[in-house]
C-alpha cells in the first residue's frame, strides 16, 4: 500500500499491486489493472519511488545493501 494525494488534496492509500502504468500529462495519471484511472498530486517519479519501496518492504525486491552482500 502506498500513500498518495488526490488532485483535490484528499489523501488516500492505494494498493500498489493494482498499478498497471503511470503517466505524466502534465498531471500524474495512474491506470489500474481494472481500467480505473486516478489523477494524483505526486509526480510520476514519486509514485515510482513509493511503489519500489513498497515492493522492497515485501522482500520481493532486495534492497541495495542485500544485493551487494549476495554478490
Amino acid at each position: 500500500m502506498i500513500r498518495l494525494t488526490r488532485i483535490n488534496g484528499e489523501p488516500f492509500v492505494l494498493n500498489a499491486e493494482l498499478i498497471r502504468y503511470v503517466e505524466r500529462r502534465p498531471d500524474t495519471f495512474i491506470t489500474l489493472t481494472n481500467g480505473d484511472r486516478l489523477i494524483v498530486k505526486e509526480t510520476m517519479d514519486e509514485v515510482l519511488d513509493r511503489t519500489i519501496r513498497y515492493q522492497q518492504s515485501k522482500h520481493l525486491m532486495p534492497t541495495l545493501g542485500a544485493a551487494q552482500r549476495a554478490s
